[in-house]
This record gives structure tokens, C-alpha cells and sequence, in this order.
């Protein structure tokens, strides 16, 4: 159909109005040019008349002896009219003296100037020119598609590129693979996902070789569709791509991180990271820089450490490109977010993201300087966590070796079991004597060997998951062991680890002895220990004895909790001491604690749990 509007467009510009013109002739007499009839003859033969030369052009009812009439309606009669200007006569003339090959390499030249509208008109004159043997040229797929591209370029619409394609038939030509992408790059840039969807399923049906979509075909129409918010439909695509084993680029690849992340869809992302990893064309694939940190703070937040894991992988390559770029470029992870994915580890227990984690961290420290106290006793808890209880006491010697020149006030309080070491005191406890046991000779072991390690804080782990399981003597003997055995000093943390042991079985006089014991060794008693001495004299319902201690820890410099304030006014209620609970209340306001009310303990403490059921 489209052939044959040609052919009338031509037809009509080949057959301009017909205007009678009279001539003066000089020539004494006039030669007669009427046509006669041939005279008859009875030897002839009838014969049949060649093939068409312009078999194959959508030219084909166009006068062959003058395939470019000067006429000035010509620019109306072009293969597609749109936003064609009048030709030049120099491309009108260089069209008539070049072949194929020729005219591939003035394309090229064309192509590296941006000529694309010289481009498009020279096409458009060549295939109306005869070739040596008088035959209109005919364009190959690879000609024609420099005539699409040339049209995209110039602001073809995405429906006028379908047209031209569809004018390859009257060439005899099939569009191929290149053929499809330039029109979907016209639909890319136009907004029009449906009808990209549409072009690329009718690839995928043709199953033909040569015009099946490629990695471009897929990376177009993916990318459109994360540009127009259809993400899952893209997520569909990218699946059926992924299959199928077809590379995908790094721009639809970010589009893809990028949307995941926003949505909040961690497993999805990290599903598909695995696909590509498990293809060797698509294991290259990594999102920038910005993009691998803003995806482990998301996955941190979620707690999805594989994806977590993906993103200091991506960010390591980084690390790694820019140590080799000239000049190099040192980049660094934030401690914070190591940090983060540290404890990530430690509640999801993946020993990958552990290890990972501090690798990247090590990268990023290069060795200058050693690593914040934070991120040791992360990668400690997450050990602790893991069940890794020999890891963990490792991780805690780099630690103790790292910061050996800082203060001991400053060290004691970083490794306290009480507050940063307690995921460690409760892993140690976790089997109860047996674990406890398996750590004292661990360290017992490793104190006697060539490199004697020896440590404080690991002791009072044991001490103090010793009084967690309620064994006094093991924690005992354990304090014992640190002057005996090892031959270190115990420090507060060790004291206050005993009389917690011992206020927890309801001896407050054996502890009163170790705070005793431990002012006359010259150790600087801290508000933890006058909270555990509170604690002990309110196991044993003595609320007298812990006001008198509180006011030897007010003595002392130090000012109570409102912890322990509470569970003072609690026994004070339980024990119908209202004296007491009055210096409470003063106490509270002395030093500006709201108490609150506590309403809800009060109706569960007075409930009658001796009825029957009803």
C-alpha cells in the first residue's frame, strides 16, 4: 500500500501540466515526425518484452531515463516526506555518482560530523539514481538502517519510525535487530512503554536470528519502564532477561538497585543480584559508589545482611578501582555503617557479613590508624552472638592490643561486663558451667604458652556469667584466679562482678565484706558498685540498709538512678514502709527524677492468685 502512494506521488510529480508551446522553425521546408504504421509483414515473430529493471524499488512506475526530473515539485515526492527540505544540488549530484560502498563511508563521515539531514536527503536521492547497469539502487539492511538512525536523530516520532520500517518490504529488505532498536529508541525517548513492550514481544515472536532482540533491545525497554515508575513489569522483563542469559548494562542495572531500595524491597534486590552473579557476562555489574552506601544503610535498617553484605562487595571494587586509577583516588567506608553492620550480623548471626564488614573496614583504615573502640566491641558482640566464643576473646585481645597506651580508667570503662562485654557474659553463660569452664582453660591455656595473652576483662566475663547462673563458687574461685593464676590485679568490674554474685544468693553480708575489702586495697569504688550493694539489701527486703548506702554513694560524689530509686520505692510499698518511702520521694526531687506512677505493678502485685478458676 504504501509502494503504491509512492508510485502516485511520483506519478503525479513526473506529469506536470501540459502547456501547448508554439515553435518558429528557420528550416525551409519541414521534415514530417508523425509516427507511421510500421508496414505489414507476414514473417514476423512475436516475442515477449525483458524483465523491469526497476524490479525490487518502490520506484517502479517511475520513468528509468530520468529518475530526477528537474521539477520543482520533487521535494513532494520523496520515500517518506516528513520535515524534508528542498536538496542541495551538490547532494543531488553526488547521489547519481556513488555506489553502495561509497556511499556506506560518506555515512560514516556523516555520522562522526552529525550530518544527519545531508544524511537522510542523500539517502533519499540515491535510491531514485540508477546504478552501472542501469538499475535503480537498491539499499541493503545495514544502508537503511544509517537512514533510520539519521531520522531519529532529527526528531522522528516513534509512529513515523514504525512507517519507515514498514517501507523495507518494498526494498525486499527484513529489518533486523538494529532495525527494531533504533525505533525503540524513538519509543524510549518519547515515553512510550506499551508500544516498546509490544515491538519487543513482536521480536521475540518473529524467531527469526537475525532480528531476535539483543542486550540493547532489553536494556531499552527495561530502562523505559523504571523511567515511567512500571517497576514491576521491569522486574518482570529483567527476570525473563536474566533467564535467558542476556547481559544487562549498568544504567538499568543502577534503575534497578535504585528502585528496590526505594521501595523498600531488599529480598527482591538481593534475588536479583544473585542472578547476575551467577552469569559471567552480568558479574561485573556494580552500581556506584553513592548508590552501594545508600543501599547498606537500607539494608542495615532492615536487617537483611546478604544484601548488606552485596553492598560493601560493590563498594570494595570501588575501593579497588580508585586505588588504581592514576591519580589514585582513596576512598573510605563511614565507621558508622560498619558498625551498623556489625550489630546487623549479630542479630541475623551471618558470620559473612562479620568477617566482610571488618575487611572493608581494615581496607578503608589502610593501616594508618587503628579502628574506633566501637567497631571492636561490635565485632565482639557479633561473635558472641554467633556462639564464636574463640573469635570473640580474639577479637577482644586486637582490642586490648590496640589501645594498650590509653589510660587504664579509659580501657576499664570501654570493657566493662556489665555494659559493652555483657552479649559476651551472656555467651559464655549460654550452656552454663560447661561453656564457663571451656573459656577459663582457654584463657588458663593461653596464658602459658610462648605469647601469654592474659586479660582482666575476659575474667570478669567468666565471673560475671558465673553469678548470671547462680554458681557463687565458680565466680569465686574465678576472682581468685586472677591474682593466683594469672597473676594480674583485679580491677572494679572484678569486685563489682563478686558482689553481684554474692547479692544474687541473698549473702549481703559477704558482699558488704568485698566493698569493704576492695576501699581498703585502694580501688575507687564506682556508682555501679553502690547500685549493687542497693540491689543486694533489696534482695534481702532491707530498704533501711539501702537508703544508708545510697547516702554513703550521694557521700561519695555520685547521684542514684532512677532505676534504683524505683526499686527502692517498690520495696518500700511491698514492705508497708511509708517513712521510707518518704525519703525516696525526697530523694527524687532532690535531684529532679520524675518516678512516675506504677499503677499496673501495683494491680498485679495485689492480685488474688490463690482463687480458683472460674
Amino acid at each position: 500500500m504504501t509502494s503504491h502512494l509512492i508510485s502516485r506521488s511520483l506519478l503525479k510529480t513526473l506529469k506536470p501540466n501540459a502547456v501547448a508551446i508554439r515553435t518558429i522553425s528557420t528550416t525551409p521546408f519541414l521534415l514530417s515526425q508523425d509516427p507511421h504504421l510500421a508496414t505489414d509483414s507476414t514473417d514476423h515473430i512475436s516475442t515477449s518484452l525483458p524483465p523491469n529493471p526497476a524490479t525490487g524499488s518502490p520506484l517502479y512506475q517511475e520513468n528509468w531515463r530520468s529518475p530526477i526530473p528537474n521539477s520543482p515539485s520533487l521535494t513532494h515526492s520523496l520515500v517518506v516526506p516528513v520535515g524534508f527540505a528542498p536538496p542541495a544540488a551538490r547532494i543531488r549530484a553526488i547521489s547519481e555518482t556513488l555506489d553502495m560502498n561509497s556511499l556506506l563511508n560518506m555515512f560514516a563521515d556523516y555520522t562522526t560530523s552529525q550530518r544527519w539531514s545531508d544524511m537522510k536527503q542523500l539517502f533519499e536521492f540515491w535510491v531514485r539514481c540508477l546504478d552501472k547497469s542501469g538499475k535503480p539502487n537498491k539499499p541493503d539492511v545495514n544502508l537503511y538502517n544509517h537512514y533510520l538512525r539519521a531520522n531519529l536523530m532529527m526528531g522522528a516520532k516513534a509512529g513515523d519510525m514504525l512507517d519507515l520500517v514498514a517501507v523495507m518490504d518494498d526494498f525486499s529488505l527484513a529489518p533486523n535487530t538494529a532495525s527494531y532498536n533504533i525505533v525503540l529508541k524513538g519509543m524510549h525517548r518519547a515515553k512510550e512503554s506499551e508500544a516498546a513492550e509490544k515491538l519487543l514481544n513482536r521480536m521475540l515472536l518473529s524467531k527469526k536470528d537475525e532480528s531476535l532482540p539483543d542486550d540493547e533491545s532489553y536494556d531499552l525497554v527495561i530502562g523505559l519502564l523504571f523511567s515511567n515508575g512500571e517497576n514491576d513489569r521491569a522486574m518482570q522483563l529483567m527476570d525473563v532477561a536474566l533467564k535467558s542469559g542476556y547481559m544487562l548494562s549498568t544504567t538499568v542495572f543502577s534503575d534497578c538497585v535504585r528502585s528496590c531500595v526505594a521501595k523498600g524491597r531488599t529480598d527482591t534486590l538481593v534475588s536479583i543480584i544473585e542472578r547476575c552473579k551467577a552469569l559471567d557476562r552480568n558479574k561485573s555489574l556494580c552500581p556506584s559508589w553513592i548508590l552501594s552506601t545508600y543501599m547498606a544503610e537500607v539494608a542495615t535498617q532492615a536487617d537483611n545482611s546478604k544484601l548488606a553484605f552485596y553492598a560493601f562487595e560493590f563498594m570494595y571494587k570501588w575501593i579497588n578501582r580508585g586505588e588504581m586509577a592514576r591519580p589514585s583516588v582513596f576512598l573510605s567506608v563511614d565507621e558508622g555503617l560498619v558498625v551498623s553492620a556489625l550489630a546487623t550480623a549479630a542479630r541475623t548471626c551471618n558470620p559473612t557479613l562479620v568477617d566482610g564488614s571488618w575487611m572493608i573496614l581494615k581496607r578503608c583504615l589502610r593501616g594508618k590508624k587503628a579502628a574506633n573502640p566501637a567497631s571492636y566491641i561490635a565485632k565482639i558482640n557479633a561473635y558472641a552472638s554467633l556462639g564464636n566464643l574463640q573469635k570473640a576473646f580474639i577479637a577482644l585481645h586486637e582490642f586490648e592490643n590496640a589501645y594498650a597506651d590509653a589510660g587504664k580508667e579509659v580501657v576499664d570503662e570501654m570493657l566493662s561486663p556489665f555494659t559493652s562485654l555483657y552479649p559476651l557474659v551472656l555467651a559464655c553463660s549460654k550452656k552454663g558451667f560447661e561453656s564457663l569452664d571451656e573459656v577459663y582453660f582457654q584463657l588458663e591455656t593461653l596464658s602459658q604458652g610462648d605469647t601469654p595473652y592474659k586479660s582482666v576483662a575476659a575474667l570478669n566475663c567468666i565471673i560475671l556469667g558465673c553469678a548470671n547462673t547462680w554458681d557463687l563458687d565458680r565466680a569465686y574461685q574465678t576472682f581468685a584466679a586472677i591474682s593466683d593464676s594469672f597473676g594480674l590485679t583485679p580491677n572494679i568490674d572484678s569486685y563489682n562482678a563478686l558482689i553481684y554474685a554474692f547479692g544474687k544468693v541473698k549473702k549481703t553480708q559477704e558482699a558488704t565484706k568485698v566493698y569493704t575489702h576492695l576501699v581498703g586495697e585502694g580501688v575507687k569504688p564506682d556508682a555501679r558498685t553502690y547500685s549493687l550493694l542497693v540491689d543486694a539489701h533489696l534482695i534481702n527486703r532491707d530498704p533501711k540498709s539501702a537508703l544508708t548506702v545510697i547516702d554513703d554513694m550521694i557521700n561519695a560524689g555520685f547521684e542514684p538512678s532512677k532505676e534504683t530509686l524505683k526499686k527502692l520505692r517498690r520495696r518500700c510499698l511491698r514492705e508497708l514502709d511509708d517513712e521510707k518511702d518518704a525519703q525516696v520521694e525526697s530523694l527524687a526531687k532532690k535531684f529532679q527524677i520524675r518516678m512516675g506512677s506504677e499503677n499496673r505493678r501495683n494491680m498485679l502485685f495485689n492480685m488474688d492468685y490463690s482463687r480458683g478458676r472460674a
